[in-house]
């Protein structure tokens, strides 16, 4: 079965709506705010966002046309409107967004809304994230408490982890201890496996939307688009725009489980990545 992951929300928010969407969206979403509607786009061309949460009250001025292009440019990336209070105005408002290519408008004036938000935003799992680890899980379930925390772990966080160091300290075990428990298993290392599943995002991210070769370096948290060419001549002996064209996420996800997850399902079944006690 496929882990739990969260959703990350861009959203652009009055002051006073923050603290209310802050709490709706506790244990259900993650938000990252933003001072304007521009400012919000610039994220989804950052890091893996879900979806852009935008208030009624700011898609004034320039916010309709970007969000207009937006939508063309991010099909996936959903985009919702918020409501939390009636004012002359709204309805012009929310004709002029659904211009723009907005599908979804959360009327929070009562505490169903709240619900509904949760619902929207919360719900959907974390879709690139889960495009990876569904296969995954279908090959090697049933798996130990711990190796399945290992998994979901390391697929979602790929795009920002860049060290074995730092998955190691995110799932509490020290990075020597954690890289012998594979070696001794017979297992490819913690760093293949982080570097095969940064190559399926990287993939899955050109395949989503009009991402330039430096919009995907920078939202994989490498230094420069440069050194995202770099790595990918070590790796694979080709640069980004010959991966963008040659290697569709299919293709680099088939390639992922047929040599990382397909060959080692036995060693899995029994395979206790964390700390004893903790699977």
């Amino acid at each position: 079965m496929a882990g739990t992951l969260t959703p990350t929300v861009a959203a652009v928010l009055d002051p006073m709506e923050r603290s209310r969407v802050d709490a709706a969206g506790s244990g259900c979403f993650a938000l990252v705010h933003r001072e304007s509607v521009r400012d919000a786009l610039r994220v989804v061309r950052e890091r893996p966002v879900d979806a852009v949460l935008v208030s009624v009250r700011r898609c004034v001025g320039e916010a309709p046309a970007l969000l207009e292009q937006f939508s063309r440019s991010f099909p996936s990336v959903p985009t919702v409107a918020l409501v939390t209070r009636r004012e002359p105005g709204d309805a012009e408002a929310l004709l002029r967004l659904g211009a723009t290519g907005v599908r979804q408008v959360v009327d929070a004036t009562d505490p169903a809304g709240w619900r509904r938000l949760r619902e929207v935003l919360g719900a959907p799992p974390t879709e690139r994230a889960h495009a990876i680890l569904n296969p995954v899980m279908e090959v090697l379930s049933p798996l130990t408490t711990g190796s399945r925390r290992f998994w979901e772990e390391l697929i979602r966080t790929a795009p920002e982890t860049t060290t074995v160091r730092r998955l190691a300290n995110a799932l509490s075990i020290t990075p020597s201890t954690f890289v012998s428990r594979f070696v001794r298993s017979g297992l490819p290392s913690p760093k293949d496996h982080l570097v095969a599943v940064r190559l399926c995002h990287a993939a899955r991210l050109f395949d989503e939307g009009d991402l330039t070769v430096a919009d995907v370096a920078y939202r994989m948290d490498y230094a420069s688009p440069q050194s995202f060419g770099r790595h990918l001549r070590v790796v694979l002996g080709i640069t980004p725009s010959e991966f963008r064209t040659r290697f569709p996420f299919c293709a680099v996800l088939q390639r992922f489980l047929d040599r990382f997850v397909r060959p080692y399902k036995d060693a899995w079944k029994t395979f206790r990545p964390l700390a004893p006690g903790r699977g």
